[in-house]
């Protein structure tokens, strides 16, 4: 069952999740949104949704910090083992605690406001099921953690050494086995998200607007259509400093 939950599945979801992308942007990119509903509600929306998303950032940059950087290496820069904890309890804490209080005002906006919970897929529920039970496990681990203290099980010495043994296609799956069930559920539940991610509304963390950098002014009329006698036609956004528009019949 190790060899299957740590040495193959971890695969099967990087293939699923790299297939269902591709799958998604050919055959829906109109799907390819997160449906945005501000337009029914937007008090909870406007809180919610920043705690949320930089709450999750946070926690983003902390896994992969504590994933990807090894021992060694922190070691090397002068943080000691008892600050590198410290430090990653506290911040982890506030950005798991800020991240799954958006998460639910997200929720209970979605459940009391009528046209968005109309609008919401047994497909939504599946996702924020996922990832309420993610961060909710993520932030038991810090609670054990605080309750063990220095007694507490250090998971860069077995979740993170199986985490880099993936990149190198040799799986150290008794270094993920030795893990306490709490990094199980908690590896399990972020597998299940990657696994969902390709077919959920979550599928828009891709999506950079850089288009709207280049695009052109968006130009407004005036409330005068008539211009004054003589005046010269007024630049268009779009047009280079000192041109003029010479068709002037368009402003008769």
């Amino acid at each position: 069952m190790d060899v299957v939950l740590w040495g193959v599945l971890p695969y099967l979801v990087v293939v699923t999740f790299v297939g269902g992308l591709v799958w998604r942007y050919r055959y829906d990119q109109f799907g390819w949104t997160t449906r945005s509903s501000q337009l029914y509600e937007s008090r909870l929306l406007r809180i919610g949704s920043p705690l949320f998303h930089f709450g999750l950032l946070f926690v983003i940059v902390g896994h992969v910090v504590g994933l990807l950087i090894p021992e060694s290496w922190t070691d090397a820069v002068g943080v000691d083992q008892e600050t590198y904890h410290a430090g990653a309890l506290w911040i982890g804490s506030v950005a798991g605690i800020c991240t799954l209080t958006g998460i639910v005002i997200l929720i209970v906006r979605r459940r009391r406001t009528g046209p968005v919970f109309m609008a919401t897929t047994r497909n939504d529920k599946l996702m924020y099921a996922a990832l309420v039970f993610a961060i909710c496990t993520g932030l038991a681990t810090t609670v054990i953690a605080f309750s063990q203290g220095h007694d507490t099980h250090d998971y860069r010495t077995s979740v993170s050494v199986w985490f880099r043994s993936l990149f190198t296609l040799r799986p150290d799956v008794d270094a993920m086995a030795a893990a306490p069930l709490q990094f199980h559920l908690h590896v399990l539940l972020g597998l299940a998200l990657i696994l969902l991610f390709p077919f959920t509304r979550l599928v828009h963390a891709f999506t950079a607007p850089l288009h709207y950098l280049f695009r052109p002014y968006v130009v407004y009329r005036s409330r005068d259509r008539r211009p004054t006698p003589g005046a010269s036609a007024p630049r268009r956004g779009w047009d280079p400093v000192g041109t003029r528009d010479r068709d002037t019949s368009t402003h008769r």
